[in-house]
C-alpha cells in the first residue's frame, strides 16, 4: 500500500507506540510538555514518533474540544521591512514550538483596516493576537476585548493592553552619540549642532522617544538641538526623497551628519542619492534606527540599531502566559551597529531547499 494509503496514527496509536500516557502524548504533541515537567528525552522520542508515523493535529476536532484553535495571529503595519520580516519569522518559529499555527498579516499603517482584519481573525477563533507597530492598538483593544481575545501590543505601546516595545530613547541616544563621534572624528573642522539632522518618522511614541533621544544627546555632546534639525517626513521613502531634495536644492549639499528614523526612511536617502553624483555624500556620516545588513555596507559610514524582535515575542508570549497581565510597557534594551557589520539573526534559520 502506498504511504498515501496508510492509516495516519492517532494520539492513542503513539501512546502504545511509546510507552506512555495519552495526555503526555498530547501535552509534547501541543507543545506544552515544560510546563508539566516531561523529561526532554520523553518529549524527543513522541516527537520522532509522530513524525515517522505521519501523525497531524486535528485543529479543527481539538478546537471543538478545548474552545482552542490553536491559531495564534501576529498583526503588522508592512510585510516589506527586514524588521517586520524578522519579527514574523521569530513569531512563526515559537508558536510552532508550541504545537500551534501561525497567523501572519498586515494593515498598511490603516487604523480601520487593522480592525477589520482583527475582526477577521477572531471569526476564525484566533487563540492570542500580537498587534504589532499599529496605527491604534486601543482601537484594536475594543475589538479584542469584546471578543475575550488575550492579546499583547509589540513595538507600538497602547493604554489598554500589556506591551512590549524597544527602549526607542535608549537606543535614539546611542546612535546620536554614535554618529557625532565619527563626525568629530573625521573632520577637520568641529561640527556644529546646525550640522545634524534627523529625518523621518511621524507623530508616533517610537518617533518621539527617538527624537528626544536625539536631542538630549545633542545638548549633552553640542551645547543645544535647533527645532530646524528635526525633519518628521513620515515613514513613506517617497517623501523622505523629497525631504533630501529640498534640503540639498536649499543648501547645495547634505547635513555633514544624520539619523534616519527607519530602514525605511534609509530607503528614501538611496532613492535620493541614486539621482546625485558620489561628491554629493562623500564626508557624511549616516544613523538608522533599523537594522540592513546592505545599509552597512554603503560607501559612507552608517551606524545602525537592531531592535531584539526575538526579545519581544519571546516577553509577549510570557505575558500572555501570565493571568490577568497589567496594562504596562515593557522595554526591551536594542543594540548599536557599527558600520561595515552583518550580523546574523532569524532569516539565518531559513532551510535552503536544492
Amino acid at each position: 500500500m502506498s504511504d498515501m494509503g496508510k492509516k495516519k496514527a492517532t494520539i492513542y496509536d503513539l501512546s502504545v507506540l511509546s510507552g506512555c500516557s495519552p495526555s503526555t502524548v498530547s501535552a509534547v504533541l501541543n507543545g506544552s510538555w515544560r510546563k508539566r515537567r516531561i523529561k526532554e528525552a520523553t518529549a524527543q522520542l513522541i516527537q520522532g514518533l509522530a513524525e515517522e508515523h505521519q501523525y497531524t493535529a486535528n485543529l479543527q476536532a481539538r478546537g471543538l474540544r478545548s474552545s482552542r484553535s490553536g491559531l495564534v495571529g501576529l498583526l503588522l503595519p508592512i510585510h516589506d521591512n527586514r524588521y517586520f520580516s524578522s519579527m514574523a519569522q521569530t513569531f512563526e518559529a515559537e508558536v510552532r514550538s508550541r504545537g500551534q499555527c501561525p497567523v501572519v498579516v498586515s494593515a498598511c499603517r490603516d487604523p480601520d483596516e487593522e480592525r477589520q482584519i482583527v475582526e477577521t481573525l477572531i471569526s476564525y477563533s484566533i487563540d492570542e493576537l500580537f498587534i504589532a507597530g499599529a496605527t491604534d492598538p486601543d482601537g484594536v483593544h475594543e475589538v479584542c476585548i469584546k471578543a475575550g481575545l488575550r492579546h499583547v501590543n509589540i513595538d507600538l505601546p497602547g493604554t489598554r493592553a500589556p506591551s512590549v516595545i524597544s527602549d526607542n530613547f535608549e537606543g535614539a541616544r546611542m546612535l546620536t552619540r554614535a554618529i557625532i563621534e565619527q563626525a568629530q572624528q573625521d573632520g577637520a573642522v568641529p561640527i556644529t549642532a546646525d550640522e545634524v539632522y534627523l529625518f523621518g518618522g511621524r507623530d508616533d511614541h517610537a518617533s518621539r522617544e527617538r527624537i528626544r533621544g536625539f536631542r538630549d544627546i545633542k545638548i549633552a555632546m553640542l551645547g543645544e538641538s535647533p527645532e530646524a534639525c528635526i525633519q518628521p517626513t513620515g515613514y513613506s521613502p517617497a517623501m523622505t526623497a523629497r525631504a533630501f531634495e529640498t534640503f540639498y536644492e536649499s543648501h547645495g549639499k547634505l547635513p555633514r551628519c544624520f539619523f534616519v528614523n527607519s530602514s525605511i526612511n534609509l530607503e528614501g536617502l538611496m532613492r535620493f542619492l541614486g539621482q546625485h553624483p558620489h561628491e554629493t555624500f562623500a564626508d557624511i556620516v549616516v544613523g538608522c534606527y533599523d537594522y540592513d545588513p546592505f545599509g552597512s555596507f554603503l560607501p559612507f559610514p552608517v551606524y545602525m540599531i537592531r531592535q531584539d524582535s526575538e526579545a519581544m515575542i519571546a516577553e509577549g508570549f510570557r505575558i500572555l502566559d501570565s493571568t490577568r497581565p497589567p496594562a504596562i510597557t515593557h522595554l526591551i534594551q536594542p543594540m548599536l551597529v557599527p558600520p561595515r557589520t552583518a550580523l546574523t539573526g532569524p532569516l539565518d534559520a531559513l532551510k535552503d531547499i536544492d
